[in-house]
């Protein structure tokens, strides 16, 4: 141990240098231990937009006009999640993640991934408030988790995997960090890339069709922005395994597949219930092949083998994951940008 630091101030049962997930509350961003996650944070803050920038406008006439009960019937059902499924994303991060990843510039990410889902909170505030005029529809909507069993089996999913963290403060034991982990899956692969990805392919199967531009506008940032989320998270995850190989293994894999396979039936009731007008183009059959090619993707991103073997039937989504997925953080995004100002030196001392 270096002559300058006092052993007494370290804890015996630590490295000197801190991993990602050892309790604690690492302040030091210099040296950068982890600039991965830095860069993340900056590519975020250069892909910054508002609400206000969504026109609406000719959305209200293609509700009036142009849907159809079943149609209007789906739309009903994705802004009942909408109303929700964010604000659950956000209490799951303030209250059993930020504590937990001891890094500061990765709780940079994580404060700036705090603020996306509060834009995401006001983007569909504002959706329903210009989709659902009358104030009772919009109060059953607020109350989806409540009063509609497909949207309330999706939270119920949510809060199990939340509570199952609840009353960890800190991660000590080889357990208590795969718990971690496991809520990280969850929420990464499960709920921002299944479920949300599946409200998604409504909204993309609806803009291939000429209809509800605004609504597809702002889907386009939204998906940017929880494409950012998982990328993150899958990071989080494949550094604790560097640094801590014993974490992940068999067992934990197959508990990995298990939640996504529940996720994908949670999905499939929502699309039952959604889809149960029928909706020309979209049948239950490829929601469900969507659905489970969306969990092998999962799978991959975390470095597992697929389990379910599925091909994406819906070529808009192909489309979509060209045009916001490939080279994500490789590339400048020219749809909507703000200016980073200034370098940083990630090896500079103090």
């Amino acid at each position: 141990m270096p002559a300058s630091v006092n052993p007494t101030l370290v804890p015996r049962s630590y490295p000197l240098v801190p991993r990602l997930l050892d309790p604690g509350f690492e302040l030091t961003l210099r040296p950068m231990r982890y600039p991965k996650f830095y860069e993340m944070y900056r590519n975020a803050i250069r892909n910054t937009w508002t609400v206000e920038e969504v026109d609406f406008s000719l959305d209200v006439n293609d509700l009036k006009h142009k849907f159809g009960p079943a149609e209007r019937h789906l739309i009903e059902r994705l802004v009942a999640f909408f109303a929700t499924g964010d604000s659950i994303v956000a209490n799951n991060l303030v209250l059993n993640l930020y504590q937990h990843v001891n890094a500061p510039e990765a709780r940079m990410y994580l404060s700036r991934q705090l603020y996306e889902e509060a834009l995401h909170v006001q983007f569909y505030l504002t959706l329903l408030d210009t989709y659902l005029p009358d104030p009772n529809e919009r109060a059953r909507a607020f109350a989806a988790v409540d009063n509609i069993p497909s949207i309330r089996t999706k939270a119920e999913f949510c809060f199990k995997w939340m509570d199952s963290v609840q009353s960890l403060r800190r991660v000590e034991t080889r357990e208590q960090r795969r718990a971690f982990l496991l809520n990280l899956v969850c929420f990464a692969a499960c709920i921002e890339g299944l479920f949300f990805f599946a409200a998604f392919a409504y909204v993309y199967y609806l803009r291939s069709r000429g209809l509800l531009h605004g609504l597809a506008s702002g889907t386009n940032w939204v998906f940017r922005d929880e494409s950012g989320h998982m990328a993150f998270a899958f990071e989080v995850i494949r550094t604790a395994r560097e640094e801590e190989p014993d974490l992940v293994d068999d067992d934990f894999r197959r508990q990995v597949v298990d939640m996504l396979a529940e996720a994908v039936e949670c999905e499939f009731a929502f699309a039952q219930d959604t889809l149960s007008g029928g909706v020309a183009g979209l049948s239950l059959k490829d929601m469900r092949q969507y659905l489970e090619y969306c969990a092998d993707q999962r799978l991959s991103q975390l470095g597992f083998a697929t389990h379910f073997g599925a091909r994406n039937p819906f070529p808009f989504m192909d489309l979509q994951d060209v045009q916001e997925l490939t080279n994500f953080f490789e590339r400048r995004v020219s749809a909507y940008q703000v200016g980073v100002q200034g370098d940083v030196g990630f090896d500079h001392a103090f």
